[in-house]
């Protein structure tokens, strides 16, 4: 055969395959449809062979929602092992057979990157041929992966400049809360890599995964945050009421008298179903995943969501049981840093840098044998602190003894003013029939601050504008003077309140048990009221250049704190009464020149002496 004759059929052949493409119609394939198609494990997998969607069925949620089009981009937050790499995987090799295009995967270092490059890409796309025939592994380096239809760049979170050199259409993040963050010099490498799809517009996607370290890291914020928060929800095999798996509802013997191992301890587990209370054994859960959903739990706006973030924790993965969950736990509780790591890689949650927290079920054993109204046999003094809202009024009344010794009395909302009045000038009765009324009421000028300096210059011998200020001061408080000239207030004291100092003290002494020098609330408080003088928690926050600083804030973003601005004002209040040397008083009038059998020491002492009692 000629060459010429050759060339002709060669052609011919060409211009058949090309046709034949041509007329070809595409697979409508789900990512999960194309994973359970064409993808295979290899020898490094739990489970070699070809990939099932029944084991990891919380996955298939995941990977489908890469395909709707109104999401651009999905961030997994998840404990380790429960497969949020070979989700990534599935849906790069979707990408190559499917939808080709530049494609960018950023590790936390360049290491990590060639490693994963080597041991887990080029052997997963060596076993599909259909993406075989299209990879180029002899023109592929380390870190480019080159088929014939795209590139596939894999980066480093430490090279600045090669994270900024490429336009692409699809993004991917494996493990970015272990990147580092922005420099004096650089943006952080989540933002100098998403500026790389820029280019694609509505076009691009976005996937991110990694194992929270600390709430104010990339993966748990960019989740958190997202248009939409989804859980994955599995049917109770006794109720069939649909739940989450909670390691709070992993119930084992925890009687210190049996001496036993924390395995020991840990085989006594079992799940108990919130709903129902019936036990969930291991061998439930394959079933109950296949039979689970991702449902919404937080939700922002009112359109489809552009950004999704998805959670899960290690007791839905199908290779660990509910002892292996409560064994890691007992070996971890003692330690800070095994405590850390069980909080990240086994709960799926944030480690909390904290040094002071309080919480609900620590205020309701702060509970008293007084009523509601009734005051202590203790009580030298009464305040009241009201923080003014748009639409009404929040306010808790405060009894207050020697050593600063406290319990609330009363607390509520209000609507008016005149209602207001009307609470702090209640009389109150000592267990001997004295009476008593709140000596100081601060109220917040924050919101409507005319109306409340009009309503404070009215009622000037027991009420006084406050105000938050925005710095740490020296003092806990100090006075200005309302500076408005056209107010009736006009020159009267303002109280300028560091919130983070009566903060610091009200959850010190909340820790301490009744008694002495106890932060504590009257019988039968309402929970409502517990859960909002606990809504903040002090933990490590990042400031403008980096750093970072403690500070009090909202354990959740929907979470309401009134009650306890409330009680920070009421403490402020009792501070300008003299709080803090009624014992002294009560010494001179005893004649009992003795120093006191308990002496309190300052919140800041308990503090630094306690910062690491979680």
């Amino acid at each position: 055969m000629s060459q010429r004759e050759r060339s002709k059929k060669k052609t011919a052949k060409l211009f058949k395959r090309v046709i034949e493409m041509s007329l070809t119609l595409p697979e409508k394939l789900t990512v999960s449809q194309w994973a359970e198609k064409y993808r295979i494990l290899d020898a490094s997998s739990n489970i070699e062979g070809h990939w099932s969607n029944d084991i990891t069925p919380y996955l298939v949620g995941i990977m489908d929602t890469y395909l709707e089009q109104n999401v651009r981009e999905i961030y997994f937050c998840k404990s380790t092992q429960i497969g949020g790499t070979e989700a990534l995987i599935n849906i790069l090799g979707y990408i190559i057979m499917m939808s080709p295009a530049p494609t960018m995967i950023v590790y936390p270092n360049d290491e990590l990157a060639k490693d994963i490059s080597s041991k887990r890409l080029r052997p997963a796309m060596r076993l599909i041929p259909e993406i075989r025939k299209n990879f180029q592994e002899t023109r592929s380096k380390e870190l480019l992966l080159q088929f014939r239809n795209m590139p596939l760049y894999l980066r480093g979170a430490g090279s600045p400049a090669k994270l900024a050199s490429v336009a692409i259409k699809y993004l991917f993040f494996d493990e970015i809360d272990k990147m580092g963050g922005a420099s004096k010099k650089e943006a952080s490498p989540y933002s100098l890599a998403m500026e790389r799809i820029k280019t694609y517009k509505n076009q691009s996607k976005v996937y991110a995964c990694s194992t929270p370290t600390l709430r104010d890291n990339y993966i748990w914020k960019l989740h958190d945050n997202a248009d939409e928060v989804r859980h994955f929800f599995v049917p109770c095999p006794h109720c069939g009421k649909y739940i989450e798996l909670i390691f709070k509802q992993i119930l084992y013997d925890k009687d210190p008298e049996k001496k036993l191992s924390p395995y020991e301890r840990a085989q006594t587990s079992k799940y108990v179903c919130p709903e129902c209370g019936c036990v969930i054994q291991d061998a439930d859960k394959p079933n109950m995943l296949r039979q689970g959903e991702w449902r919404a739990v937080k939700k922002r706006g009112i359109g489809k969501p552009k950004t999704v973030g998805f959670w899960i924790n290690s007791l839905y993965s199908v290779f660990v049981t509910w002892a292996d969950v409560a064994e890691q736990f007992l070996k971890s509780k003692d330690d800070p840093e095994e405590l850390q790591n069980f909080s990240n890689s086994w709960l799926a949650e944030p480690w909390e840098d904290t040094k002071l927290k309080t919480s609900a079920d620590l205020v309701m054993e702060r509970q008293t044998e007084c009523e509601e109204y009734e005051l202590p046999e203790w009580t030298k003094l009464i305040t009241g602190g009201v923080d003014v809202q748009e639409n009404c009024f929040y306010w808790t009344i405060r009894a207050w003894g020697t050593y600063m010794t406290s319990q609330n009395i009363a607390h509520g909302q209000a609507y008016t003013f005149k209602e207001i009045e009307q609470i702090m000038n209640l009389e109150f009765r000592m267990p001997d029939g004295t009476q008593m009324i709140v000596a100081m009421t601060l109220i917040d000028s924050g919101n409507d601050a005319d109306l409340v300096y009009d309503f404070c210059a009215n009622n000037s011998e027991w009420a006084l504008p406050c105000k938050g200020s925005s710095n740490p001061m020296l003092s806990h408080y100090k006075l200005s003077k309302v500076n408005k000239i056209n107010s009736s207030a006009y020159g009267m004291p303002l109280v300028l309140v560091d919130g983070g100092k009566y903060k610091d003290m009200i959850a010190g002494r909340m820790r301490r048990p009744n008694g002495t020098g106890a932060w504590m609330v009257y019988k039968n408080c309402d929970l409502e009221y517990a859960e909002q003088v606990t809504a903040e928690h002090k933990v490590n926050v990042r400031t403008g250049n980096g750093k970072k600083k403690l500070a009090w804030v909202l354990k959740s973003s929907h979470k309401d704190n009134h009650y306890l601005d409330c009680e920070v004002y009421a403490a402020a209040a009792a501070d300008m009464m003299g709080v803090r040397t009624l014992h002294l008083i009560e010494t001179e009038e005893t004649g009992n020149t003795e120093p006191a059998e308990e002496q309190v020491n300052s919140e800041e002492n308990w503090i630094k002496t306690n910062e690491n009692w979680i």
